[in-house]
């Protein structure tokens, strides 16, 4: 099975940046946000040597798209119409909004280059509410993995503020960037007010916390507002979930996962999904799936659900683009 066109792409970048030399690569890089940096620098770092010919193969590819390019005139109408035609009304206003706001959450964006244990002792003191908005800032894995290192009692309340958080008024970020002044120094500006946070935002973090730290706090949740722990567990989507999604996803899916990956994490997966992958594939390629994930030793359980989240974000990236339909709605180091 290939691998996906977005590795390819960062393998690609990542060779021309090593072609480029220190000084140019770093003011390039100074540019891009902390996870392209990241995936960068493991693709760099994966490369070891690399022949002449792929060199000038890249450069020659760059040369002729930059060759290609012309100047375009940019302005925000045209952005967000072409993400509401993109991605319809509801995914685009979310987006829009973390995009288009002002710079009250500009402290926010050194956080999401530290690690998740170093933002939890950061800011686990702080009241739960400015917890509550810092996390929905951020990225969902991110999120997700400083949860963890709260205690229960602190991510429940977090989690919970997260569900009903209604929007984030320019008085909540301004308290957030007092927080984060005695943190990193913070800047408050002019903002209107963010669609972020609600069930939807609680139950992506929550797709990231691990199954146990996920029933633990869904039960709190149920205990405060059952109905509202049925709407956040019908929002989340698991790795079973594929299950619901139809043949023609499945196959697009399988396209852009890579061989090792799907092996990993089928290895907790549940018969009926196995058959159904197996079905999407082509005889041989079942067999030889089939023939592998026998052959594969004991897996740690946590291996396997970080390959199940890995394909889980391209199911997400696929469904954002509109090629598939997404189903309904979760620690340990066990061996499987």
């Amino acid at each position: 099975m290939a691998a996906s066109t977005e590795s390819d792409g960062v393998e690609k970048a990542a060779i021309l940046l090593l072609s480029l030399g220190q000084d140019e690569a770093a003011e390039i890089l100074k540019n891009l946000g902390p996870k392209e940096v990241q995936k960068l620098g493991h693709a760099m770092a994966a490369l070891k040597q690399v022949p002449r010919v792929r060199i000038e193969a890249v450069i020659d590819e760059f040369e002729d798209h930059s060759a290609k390019g012309a100047p375009v005139a940019v302005d925000n109408e045209t952005i967000k119409a072409m993400l509401t035609k993109a991605l319809g009304d509801d995914r685009a206003a979310n987006l829009i909004s973390r995009i288009m706001q002002g710079g009250d959450t500009a402290g926010i964006e050194g956080l999401k280059w530290m690690d998740a244990a170093t933002v939890a002792d950061m800011i686990r003191n702080e009241h739960p509410q400015i917890i509550a908005t810092i996390l929905v800032h951020l990225e969902f894995d991110q999120a997700g993995e400083i949860l963890k290192h709260f205690t229960e009692r602190l991510r429940n309340d977090v989690l919970l503020r997260i569900a009903t958080l209604d929007g984030v008024q320019p008085t909540a970020l301004h308290e957030l960037n007092e927080a984060l002044k005695r943190i990193l120094a913070g800047a408050s500006g002019n903002v209107k007010k963010a669609a972020m946070g609600g069930i939807r935002h609680a139950a992506e973090i929550l797709n990231f916390v691990g199954q146990q730290v996920e029933t633990a706090i869904v039960d709190n949740v149920r205990e405060y507002d059952p109905e509202l722990a049925q709407k956040i567990l019908d929002e989340m989507f698991v790795f079973e979930n594929l299950l619901d999604i139809d043949d023609r996803g499945v196959q697009l899916l399988l396209r852009e996962v890579q061989s090792d990956s799907l092996i990993i994490a089928l290895k907790g997966a549940s018969q009926e999904l196995r058959e159904k992958v197996f079905k999407n594939m082509s005889q041989r390629a079942a067999e030889m799936l089939r023939e592998d994930l026998e052959s594969k030793g004991p897996v740690r359980l946590s291996e396997v659900e970080a390959e199940q989240k890995e394909i889980l974000k391209i199911a997400r990236r696929l469904a954002d683009e509109g090629q598939l339909q997404l189903g309904g709605g979760g620690e340990g180091d066990a061996f499987i």
